[in-house]
């Protein structure tokens, strides 16, 4: 009996312990249940005033989080190689757009609902995240100073060209100008970025002893975004999405992050050659990985008393927790395949070496 208990105990801890790490996850479908339970709490024109509290605070909180934590002296490092940071941009903030577009045309001619499509093209248009592809890249072993480089410089790059190909590919709501947007955007976005960055200039020996959780703290934020979101959605009776909908929705999510994560490893194993193996990871995690942080905040500025906000949101929802988890079961993979790679690489370099000196005679 007791080691029954111990065994019960034992994989008890385990469940929470694996609960707690998700959290975020978890969060998500919470704030998601608490919108649908009360809508008028953060509906807009509420008790907790989304349209002032969560479009100009909440969101600027997010993008000074970002700049405050976001280490730029360590993008030094990677900053010469700039083949793999012209493959990783342009594969994420044009090709990836690109294929998207061409997806959402052929499945124009479906039933899937027509604001989840435009939900499929908002997944395209957004950079890539801060963390996520960094933590993979780490954990299997490649270019982390690449991966670093990228997703922080990627991030900075969101700032300007996901607005302008949001309103290329996706539209604008009617009756938000665009000039506002824009003007939205840069004090809400852009001056709280450069802001964070001034002033981590100024303290960033306190910041590196300081253990502050400027991930928790984003995290965090972004739920209650994402909260006011679906309260105005589930406040509104005429949006509604069906269960086939969100069921394709989930299925073209996995099939489009696989066939993107086969195609830039083809990409950058067999046309593009010079990469090392390390290199290749890097470009796999950082080329097709999507940022939910940065992505739902724009989101809020640009579609800001869109009815339809949520629904366009939910491709972008499903895409993050998508990524992690097959970014999770792909690193044995590919710390398995660097491994063998680079051994057979060294292997062929030091039978070279060792047969030019034995060549060099003869040629004499």
């Amino acid at each position: 009996i007791r080691v029954c208990v111990r065994v019960w105990h034992t994989m008890i801890t385990d469940v929470i312990h694996k609960l707690i790490k998700q959290w975020f996850l978890l969060g998500i479908v919470g704030v998601i249940l608490a919108a649908r339970l009360r809508p008028d709490m953060g509906k807009k024109g509420g008790p907790l005033k989304p349209e002032i509290t969560i479009k100009y605070f909440a969101v600027s909180l997010i993008f000074f989080n970002s700049g405050l934590s976001l280490k730029t002296e360590d993008l030094k490092k990677a900053l010469l190689t700039t083949r793999i940071h012209a493959f990783i941009q342009i594969f994420t903030l044009a090709f990836i757009p690109s294929v998207i577009f061409l997806l959402v045309q052929l499945l124009s001619m479906s039933s899937l609902n027509k604001w989840l499509q435009k939900g499929l093209l908002v997944v395209g248009c957004m950079p890539p995240p801060v963390s996520s592809a960094v933590i993979l890249t780490k954990a299997v072993g490649g270019n982390e100073a690449a991966a670093i480089f990228n997703s922080a410089f990627g991030s900075f790059l969101g700032i300007f060209v996901t607005p302008m190909l949001l309103l290329l590919l996706v539209g604008a709501a009617g009756s938000v100008p665009v000039q506002a947007v824009f003007t939205t955007l840069f004090l809400t976005v852009v001056v709280p970025v450069i802001s964070g960055q001034i002033i981590r200039s100024f303290i960033k020996e306190w910041l590196d002893k300081t253990d502050i959780p400027f991930g928790a703290i984003g995290r965090f934020t972004l739920l209650m975004i994402i909260y006011t979101t679906f309260c105005d959605t589930f406040a509104s009776s005429s949006v509604s999405v069906e269960s086939t909908d969100m069921l394709m929705i989930v299925c073209i999510v996995i099939v489009s992050q696989l066939s993107l994560l086969t195609l830039a490893f083809l990409l950058s194993t067999r046309i593009f050659t010079r990469f090392r193996p390390p290199d290749v990871v890097a470009i796999m995690f950082c080329s097709t990985h999507k940022s939910l942080t940065l992505g739902i905040p724009m989101l809020k500025i640009i579609y800001s008393g869109y009815s339809y906000l949520s629904l366009i949101s939910i491709p972008l929802l499903v895409y993050h927790p998508t990524q992690i988890l097959l970014g999770g079961l792909l690193v044995p993979v590919l710390r398995s395949w660097m491994t063998s790679t680079t051994s057979r690489l060294e292997g062929g370099d030091n039978q070279k070496s060792t047969s030019s000196p034995r060549s060099s005679p003869v040629l004499a």
